[in-house]
């Protein structure tokens, strides 16, 4: 099985970006523990992160050429916004669980859309880090 993990905006800031919502722990931490589950799980996984709305499209369009399995996505504040994002889920019919570290639900009230949502089988918020391991886990069981 073939995993994109892709993380947006300010998610490259893990551990120095508000510390009381994300945590202390950085990106390189978060690539890491990614890494260490799927190698222990026998997944092929990629992990990417850009600030660039249009980067992250790119990316999501490799992963058709890419023949990935699953697409694992904290679209960051693009979340909010971005129907071109949620399009190119749409166009790709690759199966995308949303992650968030923080819980969106309970911030600020423009972060309670999520276009991504539209299209991912299953949202999970609030669960740190652990919320990938938790993603990816429900990919491969799919």
């Amino acid at each position: 099985m073939k995993i994109l993990v892709l993380n947006g905006p300010n998610l490259n800031m893990l551990g120095i970006r508000e510390p009381d919502i994300y945590g202390k722990s950085t990106y390189d931490d978060l690539v890491k523990m990614i890494g260490e589950h799927c190698e222990k799980a026998g997944v092929e996984v990629s992990c990417k992160q850009s600030n660039s709305e249009g980067a992250l499209v790119d990316m999501i369009q490799q992963a058709y050429f890419d023949k990935v399995d699953g697409i694992v996505i904290n679209p960051g504040a693009y979340t909010h916004t971005s129907v071109a994002i949620l399009d190119a889920l749409k166009a790709v019919s690759i199966p995308a669980v949303e992650v968030h570290i923080s819980k969106v639900d309970e911030r600020e009230s423009f972060r309670q859309i999520s276009y991504v949502s539209y299209y991912a089988s299953k949202t999970i918020t609030g669960k740190g880090f652990e919320g990938y391991i938790e993603a990816i886990d429900y990919l491969v069981v799919q």
